[in-house]
């Protein structure tokens, strides 16, 4: 008994002694600003469980914009839910011989701003409750000052979407109609600030989509997630009472305040913003269940779960670089602590209804620091809210495989799952078959986003010869590849975790199903056959990704079914039944082959068997790379993918390296070291903005979400290969960065290793058994 007590003191011991080491490394990726903040683009992120919010402090007030997962107005905008300000009396923040800080504690999670003169000393954390939709602020003085908090909203009356704006909700695009975006309610309740947005039942984008695309007579079996939708929150103050109401401007946006100051001046004061969300009957209703929810300010235990969950996803995974140097300025450096910051904010929306969004995330701030001629309220981003661009999305997405945060891709998982009883009935509709059709911009109720559906009139003006089910918008028509892709990734994430994907096999067998019926049904249409003088089909009209239009066998397409295919017949019987498995190996053998080409004399992967035009800036050959790893390391066949990266058709796409730009993940798959180093520097360097991982805006938004989830996929790739079963450590590493990490890989597998000077000075694998299946540099 004693040797068993001692062993486990030893390895509880061991287990903290690796806690405060990981402690105090992220203590150097601390973000600690010494000066206060000129405007909202000026910002930090804080969050948690599924809420964002920007905060900074400005002119001695502290502000920060509230997100929230999910808030969708009747045009399926993500909106904000208000901004929050405090404001203290004696204002400490506003003496010019105080000294100020503002810092991010990564290992707990919470913004910390302090002003201090002398002995007068102020101290404000603000941190988001993971377990509850709330976020709070404690402040500590050494001297009795008096709070007032402001809730300031901009939204008190009805607005018209100008139409250079309308790109915040994306369907409405270049839309010539009224948009508008309809005013919240603001009250006080007793001595507490109220306020919600419930969708209106008249108005809403799901009804648009379905008169415009013809699904009137299928409405009523439609899923409408717009329906009754009520967002909003609650304002308080420990001892604080209302303080009237008044208005002002920020930057461009007239706003409303509401505010609440304490009774009498304090060393103590703390404020709570509780939010709420739901498709509730009644507001009555809705106000009911978020008054009679937990609104105490008793913290402490509270506060101390949120700081152990941080912990614990801190100690899932982590990539240092370079780290005993400790030197900001070094390029490799900063890759390692951008990851770290970059990993933080997707944590913000670990539990949210929706995914996070690649264009912002929940930190969007006033677009006039995005782009100056756009003058628009700090709801705005371009590329909406609703709508899910795919091909950014899975970006955000498939880091979090090999960073041990896969319970955070279920909300990515859900969007494709609820939205496929919509889209099968719109497929069928439109073709007669089996199958989900899903476009490239899906909305979240499933269907495509209005205008690249295309308008009656105006500048996205559908022709009147479109097909019924085919998208008018250039760029996307016959875009549906994305959906295999997400089926590849839950597949993944079960070969990953093991965890019970029965939820999300029917969207995989859909999408499937879709790519057999609907080009059997082309082939039949043309030529009075389903399959070509091969028995094999013909993926016509199609797209390689939104680049090769008009498309006939494209290569992500095909990539992603010898791909998904194979991994469906290995699937336990649990999941599949001899039925599907034959007819999965049917499939399988009529799947046409990936088309190859000559450049320069070196044989290359063809995007396409043929095209009609390029539409933009992609690499569609380099997919059987990434994400599906037909050629790969391990597979030993890379020759003629670096061939495809240096001189295939969309070689020169590689000067692209901004946001949803994969080439510095092609560059580490195929194990091209300097290419891959360079391009993660040019990645996950710092960005423009005061805070280093608020890049953008490329084509998208800042934060650009999608450049970050690229640069990590990049890094990762750098140190970890896992197609098959082997794991390959180090395939693309630089020799001369030293680095810690700890990622996962399939079957549970965690890595932990150290590296310098290209070699491997620790290593620890979990399972033990799984140590089998390393492969060190040299192939050792």
């Amino acid at each position: 008994m004693y040797k068993l007590t001692a062993c486990l003191f030893f390895c509880m011991l061991l287990i903290q002694t690796t806690g405060r080491e990981l402690e105090k490394q992220l203590k150097r990726y601390n973000i600690n600003w010494t000066s206060q903040s000129k405007n909202s683009s000026e910002s930090m992120p804080l969050g948690g469980g599924d809420i964002g919010c920007n905060v900074w402090v400005e002119n001695g007030d502290i502000l920060f914009y509230i997100s929230r997962s999910g808030a969708f107005d009747e045009n399926n905008q993500l909106l904000k839910l208000g901004r929050g300000r405090l404001r203290l009396e004696p204002n400490i923040f506003t003496d010019s011989e105080s000294v100020f800080s503002q810092e991010l504690k990564l290992h707990d999670g919470y913004i910390q701003i302090i002003g201090q003169n002398g002995k007068e000393k102020v101290t404000v954390n603000l941190w988001v409750d993971v377990f509850k939709p709330h976020i709070n602020v404690s402040l500590t003085s050494t001297s009795e000052v008096k709070l007032t908090a402001f809730y300031e909203n901009w939204r008190t009356a009805d607005r018209q979407l100008p139409m250079q704006e309308r790109s915040a909700c994306f369907s409405y695009s270049a839309y010539e109609g009224d948009v508008v975006t309809y005013r919240d309610s603001i009250r006080y309740h007793k001595h507490a600030v109220l306020w919600h947005h419930r969708n209106c039942s008249d108005k809403l984008l799901i009804d648009f989509c379905i008169n415009q695309q013809g699904l009137t007579a299928v409405k009523d079996e439609l899923t409408n997630p717009q329906k009754n939708l009520t967002f909003g929150g609650l304002m308080l103050g420990k001892g604080m009472i209302p303080a009237g109401t008044g208005s002002g401007k920020y930057v461009d946006t007239p706003f409303t305040y509401w505010s609440l100051t304490s009774e009498k001046p304090a060393k103590k004061h703390q404020v709570k913003f509780a939010l709420h969300t739901d498709q509730a009957n009644t507001i009555a209703q809705w106000e009911k269940d978020l008054l009679s929810s937990d609104l105490s300010f008793n913290n402490r235990s509270e506060w101390q779960k949120t700081k152990s969950w941080w912990h614990n996803y801190w100690e899932k995974s982590y990539i240092f670089i370079n780290a005993d140097k400790n030197d900001p300025t070094d390029p490799a450096w900063q890759v390692g602590r951008n990851y770290q910051l970059f990993r933080y904010q997707l944590g913000c929306n670990a539990y949210g209804a929706y995914p996070t969004k690649f264009n912002g995330g929940l930190f969007t701030f006033d677009p006039v620091f995005v782009t100056l001629n756009n003058h628009g309220t700090p709801d705005y981003r371009a590329w909406g809210g609703g709508s899910h661009t795919a091909q950014n999305q899975r970006l955000v997405y498939w880091p979090m495989l090999k960073s041990g945060d896969s319970d955070m891709m279920i909300p990515q998982f859900n969007f494709y799952k609820n939205g496929l009883k919509n889209v099968e009935i719109a497929t069928n509709l439109y073709w007669g078959h089996k199958g989900c059709g899903f476009s490239e911009h899906p909305e979240t109720f499933g269907l495509p986003a209005a205008s690249t559906w295309g308008f009656d009139s105006g500048a996205r003006k559908r022709p009147l010869d479109t097909e019924s089910g085919v998208l008018a918008n250039r760029y996307v028509c016959h875009h549906h590849a994305n959906q295999l892709e997400f089926s590849f990734m839950i597949l993944e994430y079960y070969r990953f975790t093991g965890k019970d994907i029965s939820d999300y096999l029917p969207f995989i067998k859909s999408s499937l199903r879709f790519f057999d019926e609907h080009y059997q049904l082309r082939q039949q249409q043309r030529t009075g056959k389903a399959l070509d003088e091969n028995g094999k089909l013909v993926f016509y009209p199609s797209t390689a990704t939104e680049m090769y239009k008009i498309a006939k066998n494209p290569v992500d397409v095909i990539a992603g079914l010898k791909t998904t295919l194979p991994r469906m017949l290995a699937m336990p019987d649990k999941y599949i039944d001899e039925d599907e498995k034959k007819y999965y190996q049917e499939y399988l053998e009529r799947l046409p082959e990936i088309s190859f080409d000559t450049k320069n004399n070196y044989r290359v992967i063809k995007p396409a068997e043929s095209w009609e035009y390029v539409a933009n800036m992609e690499i569609p050959e380099l997919y059987p790379v990434f994400p599906y790893g037909l050629f790969s390391i391990e597979n030993g066949n890379t020759q003629v993918a670096i061939n495809t990266y240096f001189h295939g058709e969309s070689n020169k796409k590689r000067s692209f390296t901004a946001c949803w730009s994969q080439v510095g993940i092609f560059a580490s798959r195929i194990g091209l070291t300097d290419e891959a180093a360079h391009l993660v520097v040019d990645k996950l360097a710092d960005s423009p903005k005061r805070f280093p991982t608020f890049w953008g805006p490329g084509p998208d938004w800042i934060p650009d979400t999608d450049h970050g989830g690229a640069g990590m996929i990049n890094l990762q790739e750098m140190l970890i290969q896992t197609i098959n079963d082997k794991i390959y450590l180090l395939p693309s590493w630089p020799k001369d960065w030293e680095v810690e990490f700890r990622l996962h890989a399939p079957n549970k597998a965690i890595i932990d290793c150290q590296a310098s000077n290209g070699k491997i000075t620790e290593l620890k694998v979990s399972p033990q058994k799984r140590i089998k299946d390393i492969v060190q540099p040299n192939n050792k």
